[in-house]
Parts: structure tokens; C-alpha cells; sequence
């Protein structure tokens, strides 16, 4: 009966074609195959050859093909004709809407630069966007990093010259124990997945620091479940514990670090806390070997760690003298920071005892020759295989900027930075701060910017002031608030454009932020911001402009819709310039290309930036004759440089003798070689520059050639920050320019130049027995901002969150499985359903960020479970502080950094009836996409 058996092809025909390109799902930037059947997507996979993620791919990268054919991509540039927030918008052409666009645009350049905010999200190609805004010659300019991470980005730059993710990794081959401090399971999702099985598959320990078990965490072979905020004390518990012990690697604090920097210690004198100096300002040190007071990078030199100097009846005493007077103190013994935390002493006490250990007892050793920048040979590259891991968990504090710069002083104290099996930098980085840009703010009308916008201060001359000494920009980075702002505050930008403070602005134009959603700090409040008129009935924000690929809740309230493709729909630049992606062992950086055409009347962001510099004329994107240099954004990729022999791509330019990597003349052809590359370039570091980077010449020699520094720029790591003791010094009445008198002991407090732990501020604007939890978000590994809860796949994963409880509080309030809980904050109330989790810490309460959606928005239906299960925090939270009777409102941000301080929040719960669909429950907003269909089908191929 054999013969009548149906024939079946066990070997179909996958595809056509593979365009090779990068993946978008999530900022890990994985390489990806794209399988293209009659010139449409048939399926995602990785790409094996790609040095991110070397052929792995997760559930968000497959699910491409569906964001690609989302009901809710947006199909035409559109025109509100209703009221803000009515949805109510007709389609227009691009040639009407860029007219439009530069109608509002152009009188301002001309007038007043500083009255067009110009603000982007999840935006990729932030080298383009800025030098947009600076040739426009506005002050305002941003993006999400204010939002997300800038405590951990700025603390690593001004510690060590680098940080985690994009700046670092943890040397996953050599590492023998791996401590992770607040990671979600969307961060750096690939990577991360891969290196820990690399680290259990040889028996490595991996220990967790988070409020919750989930993810990473969740394989961790140790959890700690600290209580939020109060990870910076935990950490200089560590520090103490190591420091009683004497397991700190002196020989390398010694060598490559500012510990025996010598310091003013005359409290009397102006230069109090400064460093003492030569005439060419170098630091100055006492030689181990002479004894002699010399430049710290002197040839030869053998810096001593506890010598102290005298002069002009003034002591001057090394860095390593405070630190050891500071962190061997008791208030940071684990029996005093203890019951804070939520972690007993003896388990604190273990952990260091195991850090010790693995550092000192089981020290890896390369035979790899190398040369300092001071001119030794050493034989060996020796390093200490602890290596950390951390990102929003702990930067989204208050106190979050010092948090992580104790995390950075840790891993310094153990010798475990640019050491083998320890934190590894990623090309360009390391860099010093030195050869980072202070920020500028100068506008002239119908000029550019005097210089780019964001940057590293290094002291009050460096703030963004006017001269009568208010905020220049709209957000108030780099001001007395905030000094240290390096990424901006985006959270505060519509609050401070509604308020009128510091100054009204005209337009508003946003890139891929959600803003009357999940991507503000208050969501009902900001979109009362957005919708409030004045006296005369005008818009309080007069014009708004937004670019998205979908039609999100944003979409509403915008004025003027330039719609974006998808990321397999356009040219992108993933750049050394920028956030490129690097891995330790090499310089990488990539693109994506349209592996197909739009079917719908859309343009790439970054291209209609183009095309709105040419109908301006804008200086850099025009040429003398007054022609545009470039047509679209893949032309600027191309024929951009940033200067001479510098553009947004390193790989394939053209040298003397022929194609060239790094420093080069532009290349027609370079986007081309991408392509039949796979869509990078990687060009690896030598093996006897492959550690040691900040010192190692041979890396740096190898920097400059490749063209990441124009000449080598070796430095050493600031345990103490120097540039935070000058703005102390302002507070305390030195100095030309000061802070104003409601600022000076916050800023003496909370900037100390050696890290130090405060509480929250919140827990002091709010009465901790009524509002005695914690309430934290996570971003699910399945899920990327807003974008996948439209996914058809990836709805299937998360098409609602519960508000998890631990049991503490699930048995204190009596729940059970399918309850709803009111939860209540000094800012909200919402009331949400409910589910029991054991893995979290006893006080603290959390749910997946960014699952719940508005009705009408993303193409779902208004019964969606998103809309109608789904849920954000975000109305619990505010952008200010509750008031505390001072008669100011302070921003909910750190006051170092200004980031925002997502993860302050308190609140308190109770039991509540269930209503037919979480609260508050805004009513449906119509959108210009409609409603997806029930099913999303579509035939690819024969």
C-alpha cells in the first residue's frame, strides 16, 4: 500500500534569496538573514558570521517578519484636522509635508534657533540627528538617554572611560565569576544569553542582584534580592569587606589608576579636594623609588600609594588615604547596611569572601608581551577573573549616578577592569573624558550651533547657562540641577515647554518616542500637557511634529505625521561615531539597507532630515555653490566625514594604494561592500593589544591607525572625579559662577567626588508607612518598548501583565489567583489584576513595562487584552517630586545626572473588586490606520 501514500516534499524551497542585514527588534543590533521569496520576506534568521550574535536569534528577531506586515504601519505623511488627541487626520503629500514642515521650521532658524525642541527616542543614528540639529542651530536636542541609562553611561565615562553594553563586556572566555546588578532580560539580550552559557557550561559562578528572579536571574547560581535603591550601599559594603581584608590589587591601583594621586586636604584653602599639579597640570604623585614628587605618567615612574606631601603649610595626601578612611568606616560594615538593603550580613560577608577569592587565589596569566604608556615592558598580562554586569536596575534612581560609580570603583579596587577574565572594553572605547566634547549651548540666529550639544562638563565653566545665568536649554541639562546631564533630559522637556521654564519654545518635533504613553514619566499628565490651550484657545505647545513607523498613542497628539519605514525598509548606520557594535576582540560597525521596497507612501526618518537641511540650506548639508551635498541619507553615509578620512562608516574607504579600513576618502561603492559582507565590517584588535587598553600603546597605536583617536590617548582611572570636587567648591562659595542658594547643600551632598549612598528622594517626599512597597517595571525578553505588543508572534507571549506580588504581601492582603489589587502612589491610583511570585524581594512589587496599550492605538482592538488586562505604572509616577513644604518642586530625576528616577517609586496596596478592565481606562483614540484584521495572512511565494 506504499504507492498510495502522499507525496510529500521534505525538501521545499526555503527562498530565493538571502539579503543579509541588521536586525532592529531590540538594540542589540544582531545580524540577521533575511529569506526572500518573489521579492517578499519569507523568514528571519541569524546570521552566523556576525560578531554580535554569531547566528543566535531570539523570539523578537524572528518575529521581524511580522513588525514588517503590522496592521499599524502608518501609510501616508498626514495633517491633524481635529483636535489634538481626536485622531482625526488626513493624508497629505510629501511635498506638502515637508512644505509644512519647513514652514514652521525656517522662521525660526532664522529668529529663534532655540525655539524648536528637536527630541528622539530608540533612535539609532544619533551622529546624524545631532549634527542635523547643531547645522539647524538649536540648543534643544536630545535623546532617550535621560530616559534609560545616562547614570550608568556618564559614571563608567568619568571613573574609567567606559561603561557596560555598548562601551564594555565581560570577558565571557576567561571569567571565573560573573555578577550581574540589575539587568532586565531585553538588555543586551543575545550577548548576554551566550556568554552565560559559556560561564555555566565551564562551571562558573554567576551571582544575581535584583529585586526579582526572572531571567538572568533566573539561572543565576546565587540571587540576592535587594531591596530597590539600595544597591550602592550593598556595593560599598563590598568594598568595606574587601578593604578590611587587604584583597585589592595595589600594584595595579598603583599603576593605572589616580589612587596615588596626591590631594589638598588644607579644608581652609580654595583649592580644597583639587589635585596638586605641575605647570603642564598633570597630577602629581611621590616616586616609590626616589621619593620625589613627579608627574604621574612620567617614564618610569613607580607611583607610591601612602606617601603624603607637605608644602606651603599644606598636606596633600593620596586618593587611596580617603578612600581607605572612607569605606573602612562602619557605617559600611554589613551589619549596618544590612536590614536596609534586605540582605543579612553573613550573606554580604560571603559574597565578598568569594570575590576575594576568585581574584586573588585564581588569577588567569597570558604570556602576552606588552608596553605601558609610562615605557615598561611587563612579560605577562595578568588579570583577576571577576567581572560585573549592570544597566537600568540600578541606574533609574535618584541616587543612581553613585550607585554606579561604586559599582566601577569595585571592579577597580579588584584589578579587574581591561585585565583577562574581567570587564573588557569595546572599541572606541576606552576613552578619558578628556577626549570627549563639553556640551554647547550658543545660539545665532541663522547659524549652526558654536559646537555639539552633549558632552562631558569639566567644571561650572562648561554649564549651559545664559549669561544671566538661566538654563539654555529647554530640558535645563547641565545646569545646576543637573550638571553632569550627558544625555539630556527628554522625560522633561513637554513639562518644561507647557510651564513656560525656563522659555516658551514653538515646535516640538519628536522621532520614535512615545511620549503620550509608556515613554513618560506621568502618562495622563503629559497628555494634558499636549492638549492645554492658553487664554486665546491656542495650543500652550503651539506645533508638534512627530515621525514614527506606526501608529502609536503619540500619533494623536502630533500636529504634522512624517511617516518612517520599518528597519528592513531603509538605510541605517550603526557607527563607530555613535553606539556601533563593537565587541571587545574587535571595532565593528554595521548597516541596514532596504532588503525591500515600502508598499506604502513612507520615508526613512534620517533620509526626510535630508531632504528638510536641503529645502533650508542648511550649513553642512550644502555645499558653497549653495547645491545639497547629499540626496538622501544613504548618499550622507557614504560622502559624510565627520573629517578628513572620518565618516559614519570605517570599513572600505579608499587609501592611497586602494580600499583602506578606518581612515580613508569616501568610497561610492563602501554601502555596496557592506552588503556582500553582510552588513558589517569588523577589523580585529592584536592579540598583545587586546587588554590593558587604557595603558597598553600597542592598543593605542592601533586606535589611532584605525582612526578612533587622532593620536593615542592613554589615561588613568578617576576612583576620584575631580570634576565633581569643582562644583562642590562652587557650592561652597568659590568660583565666578555659583549655584543658586536652594541648590548648595544638595550639590555639596550628593556630588562628593568618592561614591557615596543617600536614600532615594522619594522616601523623603513621601511617608514610607503608608506607602511602604516598592514598585518597580521590567522590560520582557519578548518585548521592545511599545513596538511588540503589535507583533502578532510576540502577543502570543505577553498579551497582558499582571501585577506580581511576593508573598509577603499576597498572604498579608489575603489574594488569591485571579484577584485585583488598587494600588495607590502620592501622583495615581491604579487598579490591576494580580499574581503571586515567591522570587521577589518581600517589599517590592513589580510588572512587565510597556505591554499595555490605549485603545484605538497599534491597529488592536478596543477589547485587546492589552487595552483592556494590560497595564503601565507610568500613572503612578511623576516627573516632579510631591511637594515637601519648601515651596519648590524638584524634578524626580538624579540630581547629578538628571536621569530619570523611574525606579523610586513607592506605593501602597490593597484588595480591591475586580472591574471589567484595568484602570484608569482612557477612552479609545481613533487612528488614520483603523483596525487590524482578525487575521494577519499573507502568501509569500508560489
Amino acid at each position: 500500500m506504499t504507492h498510495q501514500q502522499p507525496r510529500i516534499n521534505t525538501s521545499p524551497k526555503v527562498s530565493d534569496e538571502v539579503r543579509k542585514t541588521t536586525c532592529y527588534m531590540c538594540a542589540c543590533r544582531c545580524g540577521i538573514n533575511v529569506h526572500m521569496k518573489d521579492g517578499k520576506v519569507a523568514y528571519i534568521e541569524g546570521n552566523r558570521d556576525h560578531p554580535v550574535n554569531r547566528g543566535v536569534l531570539c523570539a523578537k528577531g524572528s518575529a521581524g517578519i511580522m513588525q514588517v506586515n503590522a496592521p499599524s504601519r502608518l501609510r501616508a505623511p498626514l495633517k491633524r484636522v481635529g483636535p489634538r488627541g481626536s485622531g482625526q487626520f488626513e493624508e497629505i503629500s510629501w511635498d506638502e509635508a515637508l512644505d509644512i514642515a519647513t514652514g514652521w521650521l525656517e522662521p525660526l532658524r532664522e529668529t529663534a534657533p532655540e525655539k524648536l525642541a528637536f527630541f528622539t527616542g530608540r533612535d539609532q543614528s544619533q551622529s546624524f540627528t545631532s549634527f542635523w540639529a547643531q547645522n539647524f542651530g538649536t540648543p534643544n536636542y536630545a535623546a532617550h538617554g535621560g530616559f534609560c541609562s545616562v547614570n550608568m553611561a556618564a559614571a563608567g565615562i568619568y571613573t574609567m572611560g567606559g561603561a557596560f553594553w555598548e562601551f564594555g563586556q565581560p570577558d565571557w572566555d576567561l571569567t571565573k565569576l560573573f555578577m550581574i546588578f540589575g539587568v532586565a532580560e531585553d538588555h543586551d539580550s543575545n550577548p548576554i544569553k551566550m556568554g552565560i552559557g559559556k560561564i555555566k557550561a565551564r562551571g562558573a559562578r554567576v551571582i544575581g542582584v535584583n529585586p526579582i528572579r526572572s531571567g538572568y536571574n533566573a539561572v543565576a547560581d546565587d540571587w540576592v534580592g535587594i531591596t530597590p535603591g539600595t544597591d550602592g550601599l550593598f556595593i560599598l559594603a563590598l568594598v568595606h569587606e574587601l578593604l578590611k581584608a587587604g584583597k585589592i590589587d595595589l600594584d595595579y591601583l598603583a599603576r593605572y589608576t589616580n589612587a596615588p594621586v596626591l590631594v589638598n586636604r588644607d579644608s581652609k584653602s580654595p583649592d580644597y579636594g583639587l589635585f596638586l599639579r605641575d605647570e603642564d597640570g598633570k597630577p602629581q604623585v611621590v616616586d616609590r623609588v626616589t621619593g620625589k614628587l613627579t608627574a604621574f605618567d612620567k617614564p618610569g615612574v613607580k607611583p607610591d600609594l601612602h606617601a603624603t606631601y607637605r608644602h606651603a603649610g599644606i598636606t596633600h595626601r593620596p586618593v587611596m588615604h580617603l578612600i581607605a578612611s572612607r569605606y573602612l568606616d562602619k557605617q559600611y560594615a554589613p551589619e549596618a547596611v544590612a536590614e536596609r538593603c534586605g540582605i543579612k550580613a553573613e550573606k554580604i560577608k560571603a559574597i565578598a569572601a568569594e570575590i576575594a577569592r576568585v581574584a586573588f587565589e585564581e588569577e588567569v596569566v597570558l604570556e602576552r608581551e606588552w608596553t605601558d604608556f609610562r615605557g615598561e615592558t611587563h612579560k605577562v598580562m595578568r588579570g583577576r577573573p571577576v567581572s560585573f554586569h549592570a544597566m537600568r536596575g540600578i541606574s533609574a534612581h535618584s541616587n543612581g549616578f553613585q550607585t554606579c560609580r561604586a559599582l566601577h570603583v569595585l571592579q577597580i579596587l579588584l584589578g579587574s577592569v581591561e585585565t583577562p577574565g574581567g570587564f573588557r572594553f569595546k572599541p572606541p572605547y576606552p576613552k578619558p573624558v578628556s577626549a570627549h566634547p563639553s556640551p554647547h549651548c550658543k545660539v545665532t540666529p541663522g547659524k549652526p550651533l558654536n559646537g555639539p550639544h552633549l558632552g562631558f562638563v569639566r567644571g561650572p565653566a562648561d554649564l549651559a547657562l545664559k549669561d544671566d545665568g538661566t538654563p539654555a536649554r529647554i530640558d535645563k541639562a547641565f545646569t545646576w540641577e543637573n550638571p553632569m546631564s550627558a544625555h539630556g533630559l527628554m522625560h522633561m522637556v513637554i513639562s518644561n515647554a507647557h510651564a513656560g521654564d525656563p522659555y516658551k519654545i514653538d515646535t516640538l518635533f519628536l522621532y520614535m518616542a512615545n511620549m503620550s504613553w509608556n515613554s513618560s514619566m506621568n502618562t495622563s499628565g503629559v497628555i494634558d500637557m499636549l492638549t492645554d490651550t492658553d487664554e486665546n484657545g491656542d495650543y500652550v505647545i503651539p506645533r508638534i511634529i512627530y515621525s514614527d513607523a506606526y501608529s502609536s498613542e503619540m500619533v494623536a497628539y502630533a500636529d504634522l505625521i512624517l511617516p518612517d519605514t520599518t528597519y528592513l525598509e531603509r538605510h541605517d548606520c550603526i557607527s563607530l561615531l555613535d553606539r556601533p557594535i563593537c565587541e571587545a576582540d574587535g571595532a565593528a560597525d554595521a548597516i541596514r539597507w532596504p532588503v525591500i521596497e515600502p508598499d506604502r507612501d513612507v520615508r526613512g526618518f534620517q533620509t526626510v532630515l535630508v531632504q528638510l537641511a536641503n529645502k533650508m540650506k542648511l550649513p553642512g548639508f550644502t555645499n558653497e555653490d549653495g547645491s545639497a551635498k547629499y540626496v538622501d541619507y544613504a548618499d550622507y553615509i557614504t560622502n559624510h566625514e565627520r573629517k578628513p578620512g572620518i565618516g559614519p562608516l570605517a570599513g572600505w574607504r579608499l587609501g592611497k594604494t586602494g580600499l583602506t579600513h578606518g581612515r580613508g576618502e569616501p568610497n561610492g561603492s563602501q554601502i555596496q561592500s557592506y552588503i556582500a559582507n553582510g552588513g558589517f565590517f569588523i577589523k580585529h584588535v592584536p592579540d598583545n593589544a587586546a587588554y590593558m587598553k587604557p595603558w597598553n600603546m600597542g592598543y593605542q597605536d592601533w586606535a589611532v591607525e584605525l582612526g578612533l583617536f587622532d593620536s593615542p590617548q592613554p589615561y588613568i582611572f578617576d576612583l576620584y572625579v575631580e570634576t565633581m570636587r569643582h562644583f562642590q567648591l562652587a557650592a561652597e562659595g568659590h568660583g565666578e559662577r555659583q549655584p543658586p542658594d536652594h541648590l548648595r547643600e544638595r550639590i555639596k551632598k550628593t556630588m562628593d567626588p568618592l561614591p557615596i549612598w543617600y536614600p532615594p528622594f522619594e522616601d523623603d517626599h513621601v511617608d514610607p508607612d503608608e506607602y511602604d512597597v516598592h514598585a518597580l517595571t521590567q522590560r520582557p525578553m519578548a518585548m521592545y518598548h511599545s513596538w511588540g505588543t503589535q507583533n502578532a508572534w510576540l502577543r502570543q507571549i505577553h498579551g497582558h501583565n499582571p501585577l506580581y506580588l511576593p508573598t509577603k504581601i499576597w498572604e498579608k492582603h489575603g489574594f488569591a489567583t485571579g484577584d485585583w489589587a488598587r494600588v495607590s502612589s502620592v501622583h495615581g491610583e491604579i487598579t490591576v489584576p494580580v499574581a503571586h511570585m515567591a522570587a521577589l524581594n518581600d517589599n517590592t512589587v513589580w510588572t512587565w513595562n510597556a505591554i499595555g496599550k490605549r485603545k484605538g492605538a497599534w491597529a488592536l482592538k478596543d477589547d485587546a487584552p492589552e487595552a483592556t488586562k494590560g497595564f503601565l505604572l507610568n500613572h503612578l509616577i511623576h516627573e516632579l517630586l510631591p511637594p515637601k513644604g519648601d515651596g519648590l518642586r524638584w524634578s524626580n530625576s538624579d540630581p547629578i545626572t538628571g536621569q530619570a528616577a523611574w525606579f523610586d517609586l513607592r506605593v501602597k496596596i490593597e484588595k480591591a473588586p475586580a472591574p471589567e478592565e484595568s484602570q484608569p481606562s482612557l477612552p479609545p483614540i481613533a487612528s488614520p490606520v483603523g483596525t487590524g484584521p482578525d487575521e494577519l495572512t499573507w502568501k509569500v511565494g508560489k
